[in-house]
């Protein structure tokens, strides 16, 4: 994987793009753009920012890093159609997942939540759905890979104190498809993919904002019940497409997502991990509480538990 990540949005749908490097030059990028949208290099148009603007991709020996564009930026590829005379100019389509206007807090709509399954996968699938605007289940594993891999690289910062396990030991079980992932997890893909990811937490009504010291463009939401993981969007009142990345200028929807939570805690949609039964998945044993649960787990190596509904 490269440590440089992009988001492209085109008329295809949305892709991440992990393969270049600060060092990597325009031509290398516009190479890659037309790659995975399927427009000529010739009729690129690229756009960034909020509201987005016209990127400059005129000299191809520029790098990416002179170019000031910086991973975990979003970049809209729209394809420049030729018209009379052999001119070219931008076809004109709307993009309804980024606002046209300077103060994109004012676009109306409601933030929803997207359920995804409960497969002990859904903080990766939640991520992936807020990175690519889709439930996508198959995500997890490349995602279990990138934080392996950022453990293993940094055992000094990752030790057994830090991961509650040997530091090989959590990377072994981190790729296994029954692992939950948390608040470590969360904050390597925070890094990764250059984004602050801010975690309503309905059982006490506050926000867990993961990446806010990084100063991200970029922030997306994700809901947490006690023990499951669910992707929150914007739904506009004009009924055009979804959104699920914002700027982090963004304080209106930083706003509906702190009443959300106080929303969700009140009518008590939540799950009390201090009462809540657990059974354990492979051996039939029930548990009360989370600290069985990882005492169990300890104990027997059994990674796999599900909640026992009364």
């Amino acid at each position: 994987m490269g440590g440089f990540v992009l988001r492209v949005k085109s008329k295809t749908g949305h892709k991440i793009v992990d393969s270049l490097m600060p060092q990597d030059t325009v031509t290398k990028l516009k190479n890659k753009l037309s790659e995975v949208t399927g427009v000529k290099i010739d009729a690129l148009h690229v756009l960034r920012g909020f509201p987005p603007k016209p990127l400059d991709l005129s000299n191809g020996n520029t790098t990416l890093q002179e170019s000031d564009i910086t991973s975990g930026e979003t970049l809209i590829v729209e394809e420049k159609q030729v018209v009379c005379n052999g001119e070219q100019r931008v076809k004109e389509t709307p993009r309804t997942h980024i606002a046209d206007q300077d103060d994109f807090a004012n676009c109306p709509g409601v933030l929803m939540k997207m359920v995804v399954p409960a497969d002990d996968s859904c903080l990766f699938t939640s991520v992936g759905f807020v990175l690519n605007g889709k439930v996508d289940p198959s995500c997890a594993h490349m995602m279990r890979e990138i934080i392996a891999n950022a453990v293993s690289r940094n055992p000094d910062d990752y030790c057994e104190a830090m991961l509650g396990k040997p530091n090989r030991e959590y990377c072994e079980w981190i790729l296994k498809p029954n692992s939950w992932g948390g608040a470590i997890e969360l904050s390597i893909l925070s890094k990764y993919y250059g984004l602050e990811i801010a975690v309503v937490d309905s059982s006490n009504g506050i926000i867990n904002r993961f990446g806010e010291d990084q100063q991200y463009a970029t922030r997306v939401f994700l809901m947490f019940d006690g023990i499951h993981y669910d992707p929150l969007y914007l739904e506009p009142l004009d009924g055009g497409s979804i959104q699920s990345m914002f700027p982090t200028k963004d304080q209106v929807i930083l706003h509906q997502a702190a009443n959300l939570a106080q929303e969700a805690k009140s009518s008590h949609q939540y799950t009390d991990i201090q009462k809540f039964t657990l059974k354990c998945m492979i051996c039939d044993v029930k548990l009360s509480g989370s600290e069985a649960a990882q005492k169990h787990a300890k104990e027997t190596g059994h990674q796999s538990f599900g909640e026992v509904v009364a």
